[in-house]
């Protein structure tokens, strides 16, 4: 487990925010979605050695996905099994169970908390938070900053702080993790 542990370590500290861009037209709550969620870490593992596969299996009341972790040298690590039952028995339920399962099975293994999994308190109505003035021109300064950093390093540090002041807003994260994104992949083609 030598190897496996030290990389996931390596792996975490690369880790982008799981941006909630997805709607629950239930709730009309914006929720993290699978893709978001792959998204949000499957580089930083893939860097780090790490290829994630999710295990499933179904059964006649849902489906049952285990998130595993394997290291370029062989080594495994599983992270437990987690069962959703299907809210119906037909594809459709079958299928959002699975999708359920995998988003909560890989934000667990991966440390990614998501900000509320109450369904009550998904169902409250929220205040929408826009960043200050000065906080956008600080973002806008960051981003300009981070589109011409010379080392990941450097990156690294004008995005936490460019991404700190986005208070939530979810366009400003995400032109922040894009910039950040383009910048990192410019300097490891260097």
């Amino acid at each position: 487990m030598k190897n496996i542990a030290s990389a996931l370590v390596k792996a975490q500290r690369g880790f982008a925010p799981a941006l909630k861009t997805s709607t629950n037209p239930h709730f009309r709550s914006k929720y993290v979605d699978l893709a978001g969620c792959v998204e949000a870490v499957v580089d930083s593992l893939n860097a780090a050695g790490i290829a994630l596969i999710q295990r499933t299996s179904q059964d006649d009341t849902g489906v049952t996905v285990e998130t595993v972790f394997v290291h370029e040298s062989g080594e495994m690590l599983e992270c437990g099994k987690l069962h959703v039952p299907a809210a119906k028995q037909d594809p459709q339920g079958y299928g959002s169970a699975l999708t359920y399962a995998r988003r909560y099975s890989l934000m667990a293994a991966c440390g990614i908390a998501p900000e509320d999994d109450d369904g009550n308190a998904a169902s409250r109505k929220r205040e929408v938070v826009q960043p200050s003035e000065p906080n956008v021109k600080f973002i806008e300064e960051q981003l300009a900053v981070m589109a011409t950093c010379a080392t990941v390093d450097e990156l690294k540090l004008a995005y936490t702080g460019a991404y700190a002041c986005c208070d939530g807003d979810q366009v400003y994260q995400a032109k922040v993790i894009a910039v950040k994104n383009k910048r990192l992949k410019e300097l490891k083609n260097v």
